[in-house]
């Protein structure tokens, strides 16, 4: 079987799924004049993956599949699927972030790990979690998922009280389907995707087995609810909306009400065991060589941006301009380097499976956010008023309007008005526009806050190594001068003691 079209896409998500918006129930969406443009956005990313299939697609005997299915078996596969991960994120300039290849690579690296999956008697539920990668990877599916449940008060902790009463939970069981009710957020793509996955988030409690679950269901599953957020697309030309057009990819807060997942579509069953085990080992390294790599990318089109602003504005040469410029690389080229130093010290895992260097991903997870809100921060500076003094696309179509844009919009460096508009418009919709905005707080906390990720690379670098710099320095430091008088009394012979 092909991978799929963009037509082949949309014709999938034909179904009976409940999806609200704005708050009407949404009966098709692919028929709904608001989700227009997202699903056309979508669209285009399957077929930007055809279009780019050297670099996207790989042959089986099952048919063409996307790269981003490859579980790495060497330091070769890892680079193929590097280069796969690129090409797609070139495709929204790193500004969709949750494409299928993301969760692709998450189930591709679950099923290279069987031993995590198999431990503590979770055999049959760790076939299902293969068998189901493989699916994905044949069907050319679009997933989303949901590992966060909403806490209401947090004064209490969160399984307890009522945040447990809200908690994702086992509530039945049959002979064949586990039932499940509560609430999940946040479902990014999750009107617009063909499955809804589930799997572990942070660490649960021990003694509540009941909301240690991992499974993936069809988003038209009878008591799946999908309420979605404003919709942040604009039905808008290219030109002037290039991102607000087509990717707004609608995240969503997603209730189970008593869902029943069969059991060849669950991977874990109230098994606090595999649950709080799944993530610590090899999930790091393995899904954030994509969102680098999407990231870099969108660092490296925004350092473009900006510097394509400073010509057109005739300020490259300013030395307060020139040093956000260089801030803007720094960021990009930081990225590249954690990216590359990740991908070098890779090696196989205890199952076979090349993993990164967890190392600089966990540096770079709570350093990216920031530099991402930053990003934006410079491209306001920047255009400052410019950007919301920009023409639109059908200014330049008008006959009276358009000698005047060219005399009194036009560039520096006689750049024309029609390009310097199209430059504003995007940079504004880029780091300005109520879509801008969104992904400006994706950007913040899809991968946790930042505050938590530092606690966390701090625990795991106490874990890595011995760190024993500080004493091995008095060590040799009064080894060495003992000799000549400059250590504290009695302190000449006692290095060896400290």
């Amino acid at each position: 079987m092909p991978t799929r079209t963009g037509a082949e896409y949309i014709r999938g998500l034909r179904d009976s799924r409940s999806v609200w918006v704005n708050g009407e129930a949404v009966g098709d969406v692919t028929a709904h004049e608001l989700f227009k443009g997202s699903l056309a956005g979508m669209a285009g990313y399957f077929d930007w993956q055809k279009k780019h299939a050297d670099a996207c697609l790989m042959a089986r005997e099952d048919g063409s599949v996307s790269v981003s299915h490859l579980i790495p078996k060497s330091r070769e596969d890892l680079a193929r699927r590097h280069e796969c991960l690129r090409t797609l994120a070139k495709y929204s300039v790193g500004m969709l972030g949750r494409t299928p290849d993301y969760l692709n690579v998450t189930f591709a690296g679950f099923a290279g790990q069987p031993s995590i999956w198999r431990q503590a008697g979770n055999e049959e539920w760790q076939e299902n979690l293969c068998a189901f990668q493989q699916e994905i990877a044949v069907k050319d599916l679009a997933l989303t998922h949901t590992i966060v449940h909403p806490v209401l008060d947090k004064r209490y902790p969160d399984y307890e009280g009522v945040n447990k009463q809200l908690a994702l939970r086992k509530v039945d069981e049959t002979t064949d389907s586990i039932v499940v009710s509560g609430a999940r957020i946040l479902a990014t793509l999750g009107p617009f995707a063909d499955e809804l996955a589930v799997y572990p988030g942070h660490p649960i409690p021990e003694d509540q087995p009941d909301v240690a679950l991992a499974f993936s269901v069809p988003m038209s599953t009878p008591g799946l609810k999908v309420l979605c957020r404003d919709h942040y697309g604009v039905e808008r030309n290219l030109f002037d909306h290039p991102f607000s057009s087509r990717f707004d990819e609608q995240d969503a807060f997603i209730v189970f009400d008593e869902v029943e997942v069969p059991k060849h579509r669950v991977f874990c069953n109230a098994n606090p065991t595999v649950f709080n085990t799944a993530m610590r080992n090899g999930w790091t390294g393995n899904i954030m060589q994509q969102t680098v790599i999407r990231a870099l990318v969108k660092l490296e089109f925004a350092y473009e941006l900006a510097t394509r602003i400073a010509a057109v504005t005739g300020q490259q040469q300013r030395g307060e301009v020139t040093q956000m410029l260089g801030e803007l690389w720094s960021y990009a080229e930081l990225t590249r380097a954690g990216l590359k130093a990740a991908e070098d010290g890779a090696a196989a895992d205890r199952d076979g499976t090349w993993i990164c260097d967890e190392r600089p991903f966990f540096a770079l997870r709570p350093s990216m956010p920031g530099w991402m809100v930053r990003v934006n921060d410079i491209l306001k500076t920047l255009g400052s008023h410019n950007l919301l003094a920009t023409p639109a696309a059908a200014d330049f179509g008008d006959e009276t309007l358009k000698p005047v844009l060219d005399t009194y919009l036009k560039g520096a460096e006689d750049t024309s008005a029609e390009e310097r508009a199209r430059l504003f418009r995007t940079a504004w919709d880029m780091a300005g526009s109520a879509l801008g905005g969104r992904v400006e707080l994706y950007e913040r906390f899809y991968l946790a806050s930042a505050p938590r990720n530092y606690a966390l690379a701090h625990m795991r670098a106490q874990q890595s190594a011995a760190w024993e710099a500080v004493p091995e320095f008095w060590r040799a430091t009064d080894e060495i001068m003992g000799p000549y008088g400059l250590c504290g009394e009695g302190q000449q012979t006692k290095g060896d003691e400290l």
